[in-house]
């Protein structure tokens, strides 16, 4: 595991300081951002009527903003317009297995996001956040797609949180077995985890003769 560089950028509060491993910490702008594009689903975390709630949602980010949709009417979005909220994100890259039942743990990379969240209402925003959403996905996709009508394009809350309170941790390398334990006949090492296509299975209403694209069928990403 590196150790963090002393002129790295600090935290920017005391609330997202990394203090448990301390040194797999990072408040890199650019680590943030990248950890944020890899990851799948984010989830969010925030209160309502004194109940806290942690929900899973697709982002995406443009810049130094966090983009969210979902319908006018969906309670999450709802809930957390205006009000402090929490997003995490996580890419696990492998399983890591110790000799000891305390040694076994995964290699990771992962971001905390605390913000307040507002809505973007311009057109033009809301689109690109939209689009972003697909091509993050699914890259090269939106020039194939039909284009959004307006009415769908109003009956789409798009909700924004900006990058500027967050921090990164990341786990990497073998098990950090005692050593006593390193003599044991035991198998230790790490197990890589990926995310890649399966076979296509089309939609029973496709036309026929339409085949997916090559990038859809290679599509993979390491970590998961």
């Amino acid at each position: 595991m590196t150790t963090r560089d002393d002129d790295a950028p600090g935290p920017a509060s005391p609330r997202v300081r990394v203090r448990r491993k301390a040194d797999r910490g990072s408040y890199d702008p650019a680590l943030v951002r990248a950890i944020l594009d890899e990851a799948l689903m984010c989830r969010i975390a925030f209160v309502d009527d004194g109940q806290p709630y942690v929900l899973p949602t697709l982002h995406t980010r443009i810049d130094d903003l966090l983009y969210f949709h979902g319908s006018q009417r969906n309670r999450m979005l709802e809930r957390m317009l205006g009000r402090p909220i929490c997003v995490e994100a996580t890419v696990v890259t492998s399983l890591v297995l110790g000799r000891s039942v305390m040694e076994n743990s995964m290699n990771y990379r992962s971001v905390v996001v605390l913000g307040t969240a507002h809505e973007i209402t311009e057109r033009q925003e809301k689109l690109e956040a939209m689009h972003a959403l697909v091509e993050r996905i699914a890259p090269g996709r939106i020039p194939e797609l039909r284009p959004l009508t307006d009415a769908e394009l109003n009956s789409t809350r798009v909700l924004a949180v900006p990058l500027e309170e967050c921090s990164a941790k990341a786990r990497t390398g073998p098990p950090m077995d005692r050593a006593g334990d390193y003599d044991l006949d035991v198998w230790a090492g790490e197990i890589p985890l990926s995310v890649i296509t399966g076979a296509p299975v089309p939609d029973p209403q496709l036309k026929p003769g339409i085949e997916p694209r090559e990038a859809l069928l290679s599509w993979r990403r390491d970590g998961i």
